[in-house]
């Protein structure tokens, strides 16, 4: 793609899309008329492109920074899909609002070879101790899976639970962030969640959200 020299009015400088789309190249090439019929291509590297942003008043994109990565990109269900029952489990959160507003928090977690819900813990906050509150009992009802996988929150990828998780010999599974479709089984479990309970039912309290939910789980 190249770009021949020309006048940008006021409303090509306000919006800028149009004026990006011609002259951003992929091989970051521009095509200027020195003088009438005889063009000259002028080669430029990143930086320059962006201070020719900067001069026609356009939004350069800022630098981020890089981040140190907890996990490796080997998470998601269908490059690791349970054999058999308490091979892998899987937890999420449901955020639903009781009928004075205030905010519920749900805990899901599930069985993903058998798809049984295991439990769904309802609170208006639920932070890390939360989670391995949630955890220990679990691990005392139905024994301890090889496998537990989440999404990256805060909550699952706490100092504190992968440490306590590693120690009872629980291998973690982090997904791909921005990929909820990498945890499929709990994301299809909670959109199930929400179309047949969350979104058809009004919650006064949350006791009343507690006993309603704990018996369509049970179901």
């Amino acid at each position: 793609m190249v770009c021949f020299g020309k006048k940008v009015d006021e409303k090509e400088k306000i919006w800028g899309f149009e004026y990006k789309q011609r002259c951003f190249c992929d091989d970051l090439s521009i095509s200027i008329h020195t003088s009438p019929g005889i063009p000259a291509l002028w080669q430029i590297n990143h930086k320059r492109m962006l201070r020719l942003w900067r001069r026609e008043g356009l939004k350069v994109p800022a630098k981020q920074p890089k981040r140190k990565r907890l996990w490796f990109n080997d998470g998601s269900c269908v490059r690791n899909r349970p054999e058999y029952k308490d091979h892998a489990w899987s937890y999420d959160f449901v955020m639903s609002r009781s009928d004075d507003g205030r905010p519920m928090k749900m805990l899901t977690m599930i069985d993903e070879y058998t798809r049984e819900c295991l439990t769904i813990v309802v609170e208006r906050r639920l932070n890390s101790e939360d989670v391995l509150a949630t955890l220990f009992d679990l691990f005392i009802e139905h024994g301890v899976p090889e496998y537990i996988r989440s999404d990256n929150g805060s909550e699952f990828t706490a100092k504190a639970v992968r440490e306590w998780l590693s120690n009872v010999g629980v291998k973690t599974l982090y997904i791909e962030p921005g990929s909820p479709l990498e945890n499929g089984y709990n994301e299809s479990f909670n959109g199930k969640f929400r179309d047949e309970l969350l979104n058809c039912e009004i919650f006064e309290t949350l006791f009343e959200a507690k006993v309603l939910i704990e018996r369509w789980r049970k179901e």
